[in-house]
């Protein structure tokens, strides 16, 4: 079945030109063709459509997913009134010293929270072989030799990849191509500079290999 992702603005990146009131449409696992909407929903007229506020772009790349599963506690929402709702890194991890149980169920609303931000692909390296079964059962994808090429941090990651300073170039996994993975994210703001500005909270949609991982209600 083809699905078509129409955003009010399309990123591919990797030099491509930006398409207005574009479209990205996905057979599968795959991109069938990137352009604007009008355009490939008239080859397409029974394909599903997917609007969306904003701008499409590739996935994101978060350089430190090893360090934000691993080192830091997202709190279970249950947990809010005693932990409030934002990660807990630092001497706070440390003081909560959370057990390997309570660990588990961490990691998997980090990896959530990382698709809430736009992310399709993140750095492990070295690490515990159930943190990279649960990244590899979300679908996400593994950016190689993170832990050589991770650029540091000082007081530890973010969720958002572009609270370290990153454009867009800098920030996204790769551009989008026809034949390629459909890795891409939606953010609701009008363009690349009011992304980078206000981040990848603003993130409306993930998709990773075709699939919507991640739908902000």
């Amino acid at each position: 079945m083809l699905t078509i992702h129409a955003a009010d603005l399309v990123l591919p990146g990797g030099g491509q030109e930006p398409v207005p009131g574009g479209a990205v449409v996905v057979r599968g696992t795959e991109i069938a063709a990137i352009g604007p909407y009008e355009e490939v929903a008239a080859d397409r007229p029974d394909a599903r459509v997917r609007r969306w506020p904003g701008v499409l772009t590739p996935g994101l790349r978060q350089w430190h997913g090893l360090w934000l599963l691993t080192r830091v506690y997202h709190p279970d929402p249950r947990e809010a009134d005693e932990l409030g709702t934002a990660p807990l890194s630092g001497p706070a991890f440390a003081a909560l010293a959370p057990d390997t149980a309570r660990m588990a169920g961490s990691v998997r609303r980090g990896i959530q929270r990382m698709l809430a931000h736009g992310t399709t692909h993140v750095g492990l390296g070295p690490g515990p072989s159930e943190v990279r079964q649960a990244v590899a059962r979300a679908g996400l994808r593994e950016v190689p030799k993170a832990h050589v090429l991770a650029p540091p941090v000082g007081d530890g990651p973010d969720l958002d990849p572009f609270v370290e300073g990153h454009d867009l170039p800098g920030t996204a996994h790769g551009p989008l191509t026809v034949g390629g993975l459909a890795d891409l994210a939606v953010f609701d703001v009008a363009d690349e500079a009011g992304l980078v500005a206000r981040g990848a909270s603003t993130c409306v949609a993930t998709v990773l290999g075709g699939r919507l991982l991640y739908r902000a209600r």
